[in-house]
């Protein structure tokens, strides 16, 4: 899955006009895991404590996506939704993929959105924790999130928003992610995606309402009671548009549901997949929906 010295590396997969460093691991039936957008992040900084159990089931694929982590950062590239949704497209379609389930954390979950609502047929089903993707005022903690400047200090103050528990935001975690967000090239790409003022970025990631509940999968939401930086409403609203959902909703967990609360966490999306049930094929009227 990854090389011995950085565990963050995987391999090397085309995607249209560039490369994207993608964690691969396990056999069976695809889910593909798409990552937040904190600094320095990468898919590795997010999934790590998810990979080898999901994968003792599953294929798991892990991509950095445009901007973020080891993926090529071209020249010139917007960083918009329709880029991400096309990089996740390229993937798929390199990886040989016709159909996947689909997990996305916070602006990954938004990317979820976009990618079921627009190309339904690919999505078997959709998980969505802490997820962006429906309108809402910027919290605090988001524009922090997105405003940031590199220093050590700041990425403590970082970590206090996005960890309910103190303990997990250790002085080694804070200079980990510090020091990945300094990399070449990290911070100019992370800067140019969430310009001020910001809140024009929530509303670019968002996927129209009625294409949201015109849905046909199913769908586990997932969301931190104690999140500063995506709002529960927003999944509360996600559970309410979208037919076939259920929420779950941890306390005492802030917006690191897959890291606060792993075990569980892992348990949670593992039975959710891996549950019988129906996932009939998408419906004409509601593909019709999705392509206005």
């Amino acid at each position: 899955m990854t090389t011995p010295a950085n565990p963050e590396l995987g391999r090397r997969v085309r995607t249209g006009a560039f490369e994207t460093n993608v964690l691969e691991a396990g056999a069976g039936d695809p889910v593909l895991f798409i990552h937040g957008s904190g600094p320095g992040v990468s898919a590795w900084a997010n999934w790590r404590l998810v990979i080898p159990e999901l994968a003792k089931q599953r294929r798991v694929i892990a991509p950095d996506m445009v901007g973020f982590g080891f993926t090529d950062r071209p020249a010139g590239i917007a960083y918009t939704m329709d880029t991400w949704v096309q990089q996740a497209l390229d993937l798929l379609d390199a990886l040989d993929i016709e159909r996947t389930d689909l997990v996305g954390n916070s602006f990954g979950g938004a990317l979820a959105l976009a990618l079921a609502t627009r190309h339904p047929q690919r999505v078997r089903r959709l998980v969505l924790m802490g997820s962006v993707g429906v309108p809402f005022a910027i919290t605090p903690g988001l524009d922090a999130v997105w405003g940031y400047t590199p220093s050590l200090e700041t990425m403590r103050k970082l970590l206090d928003i996005f960890a309910y528990s103190r303990a997990l935001v250790t002085d080694e975690l804070a200079q980990l992610r510090y020091q990945a967000s300094i990399r070449p090239g990290f911070q100019e790409s992370f800067a140019a995606m969430f310009p001020a003022p910001r809140q024009a970025s929530v509303d670019a990631m968002c996927s129209p309402e009625d294409a949201i509940r015109a849905l046909p999968h199913q769908t586990l939401v997932i969301h931190g009671r104690e999140d500063q930086v995506i709002p529960l409403a927003n999944s509360l609203t996600l559970a309410s548009w979208i037919p076939r959902a259920q929420l779950h909703v941890f306390g005492q967990c802030g917006h690191w549901t897959q890291i606060e609360h792993a075990a569980r966490f892992n348990q949670l999306v593992g039975n959710f997949l891996a549950e019988a049930g129906a996932d009939e094929p998408l419906p004409l009227a509601a593909h019709e929906a999705t392509a206005r």
